[in-house]
């Protein structure tokens, strides 16, 4: 497989099935009546890139985009987005004002935070509830005097609150009973705050997973995250939707070599050849984001095989078993991709380290290189690169 630009490694993220997986996932909380959609972009887009990823969100559907800080919001703002946008990880001093010039909508939990931007004006502030995550949002004991605070800002002419939203615990695990203790709290929630005088727009709790699994959360508009990058908020449990997952990481092999029996490999000698054979060096390692935990548990793949990552992973690179074979120098490695065919997947690397999807595309970064492709434009990347040849 040849590598159309020079990178030593890089990530490939491909937008239109982002736009395919934000058309699916709209059409399926839809199938009862509309619910809006935001696509979560946070964390520059799960590692997909913020902006690209928005833009291919909004192309899909998407009608609102969601990130945690006012500097995401802005940076959004600055790439020419200008629909509904919502934050909401903020801290005492905070540029609100900023926020508030470019249209951003903010998140308060508490009646400070909710006074610190009030007392910048005109904003459009969403109130987030803790019904059970015991993280972010104002805590049960707190809600109506939050309520009663917000309705005073509101007939006062500061603020306009257009949201009141939350966040499941234990979405990906349907029959846990959290999910039914949250969802009845937040419906009592609602209740108060119109006793309290507030209307707002939308209300909203359901995640990727309760956007897929629990439609009596859909309320006014679902968030979908890693969803919207065709990875599985609830491996195991989730429908097959056709979702299709954008990103493929991939390098060029640096060396092949033989090795003899007995040989160890990488640091602490973690692995011993049990017979002569052969093996590969990647360069990429954790200063790239690639989890040490991978050495011995991760396989990539390599000339269209499954290989096994060997030893330790280090700071700059790794070493593959190639089974007695030498691929030559630049061959193509895919550490993960869509799977379409037999790559490893972001899920199988969640897996064999044990943890999340998230987490293994959000950590990527370091010295590889990111690329956008379009599918659907064949000729061509967005970023003017030739395509031909190129997994997406």
């Amino acid at each position: 497989m040849t590598d159309p630009v020079p990178h030593r490694a890089e990530i490939v993220v491909d937008v239109a099935a982002i736009r395919h997986n934000v058309r699916i996932l709209k059409d399926l909380v839809s199938v009862d009546g509309p619910v809006q959609m935001m696509t979560v972009v946070k964390a520059d887009g799960y590692g997909h890139g913020m902006v690209e990823a928005a833009e291919a969100a909004r192309e899909g559907g998407a009608d609102w985009l969601g990130v945690a800080t006012i500097d995401e919001a802005l940076a959004l703002r600055a790439a020419g987005d200008q629909g509904p946008l919502l934050c909401w990880l903020s801290a005492p001093g905070d540029d609100f004002a900023a926020a508030v010039a470019a249209g951003v909508e903010l998140t308060a939990y508490t009646v400070a935070e909710l006074d610190e931007v009030a007392a910048v004006g005109d904003a459009r502030v969403q109130l987030k509830l803790d019904t059970g995550l015991s993280r972010g949002g104002a805590p049960r004991a707190e809600w109506q005097e939050l309520f009663a605070a917000a309705a005073a800002h509101e007939a006062a002419g500061r603020v306009r609150v257009t949201g009141i939203w939350s966040h499941f615990a234990a979405s990906d695990e349907p029959t846990h009973p959290a999910n039914d203790a949250q969802e009845a709290d937040f419906r009592e929630a609602l209740r108060l705050a119109e006793a309290a005088g507030l209307d707002p727009d939308v209300t909203h709790l359901a995640n990727s997973a309760a956007a897929i699994l629990r439609p009596s959360s859909h309320f006014d508009l679902v968030r979908c995250g890693i969803a919207s990058y065709g990875l599985d908020p609830a491996p195991g449990v989730s429908p097959r939707l056709g979702l299709r997952p954008a990103m493929t990481v991939r390098a060029r092999l640096l060396m092949s070599k033989a090795i003899s029996a007995g040989d160890g490999v990488s640091y602490g000698h973690t692995w011993l050849a049990d017979r002569d054979t052969t093996v590969g060096v990647v360069p990429v390692g954790y200063a790239e984001g690639i989890l040490r935990a991978a050495g011995n548990t991760a396989s990539v793949w390599v000339e269209d095989s499954l290989r096994p990552i060997l030893g330790r992973v280090c700071m700059d690179q790794f070493v593959v078993g190639l089974h007695g074979e030498l691929p030559r120098p630049g061959t193509d490695v895919v550490l993960f991709g869509p799977g379409d065919l037999g790559e490893p997947t972001a899920q199988d690397w969640a897996e064999a380290v044990g943890t999340i999807s998230y987490e293994i595309v959000t950590r990527l970064g370091g010295r590889l290189a990111r690329r956008h492709v379009d599918s659907e434009r064949v000729d061509a990347d967005i970023n003017g690169a030739d395509l031909e040849g190129t997994p997406t």
